[in-house]
């Protein structure tokens, strides 16, 4: 008979979720992580089977819990027509709040893209369908906000916004004030042209 799970997967995976957020996959150790969770280095392999297996489950815990939620109203039936700003400036925020606590910033796949899991097929695959995600999301934000747009235009759009928040990700863990702007001066642009 096997012995009984003593500890909370989730609080687990979200100790460890901080810690590659913070330091990177390629920083972050087994001590690293008995140290956050309180597991024994045979617990988490047991768990995991591998500090890989641990990423793994981090990632689809990001994406479940910080991301998605993020991008609700932008994938609701109905999309407001200024849900696009809104989200930009909850993100501005978020990047402030977060930057002055000393909590993680920045997204955790972006900054996945940097470490040795950057060249790893399963993990670039995630990361393309994150992007894929986030760009349906903004479309449907620029949909809603712009709709009388032609296909081309509200896709050129799209991207560009995107592209911004992609950008504003990989800035926060650097120049989280240059990442706000970006995200504010982004807004701005989207309000400037409503009407």
């Amino acid at each position: 008979m096997g012995r009984t799970q003593a500890y909370d997967t989730a609080e687990v995976v979200g100790a460890a979720r901080n810690l590659f957020w913070q330091k990177g996959f390629d920083a972050v150790s087994v001590s690293d992580v008995e140290r956050a969770t309180g597991l024994s280095r045979s617990s988490v392999y047991h768990a995991f089977g591998s500090m890989r297996g641990l990423f793994d489950a981090v990632a689809q815990e990001y994406l479940t819990t910080v991301v998605r939620p993020q991008l609700e109203p932008l994938r609701a039936p109905e999309v407001a027509p200024d849900a696009l700003q809104k989200h930009l400036r909850r993100m501005a925020a978020a990047i402030e709040r977060l930057s002055d606590s000393g909590d993680p910033t920045g997204c955790l796949l972006v900054a996945t893209t940097g470490t040795t899991l950057g060249d790893d097929a399963a993990v670039r695959e995630v990361i393309a369908a994150y992007h894929a995600e986030l760009l349906a999301a903004v479309s449907a934000g620029v949909a809603a906000r712009y709709p009388d747009a032609d296909a081309a235009t509200a896709a050129d759009r799209a991207t560009i916004i995107t592209g911004a928040l992609v950008a504003a990700q990989t800035l926060a863990r650097i120049n989280p004030a240059e990442a706000t702007r970006l995200l504010d001066v982004t807004a701005a642009t989207l309000d400037k042209q409503l009407g």
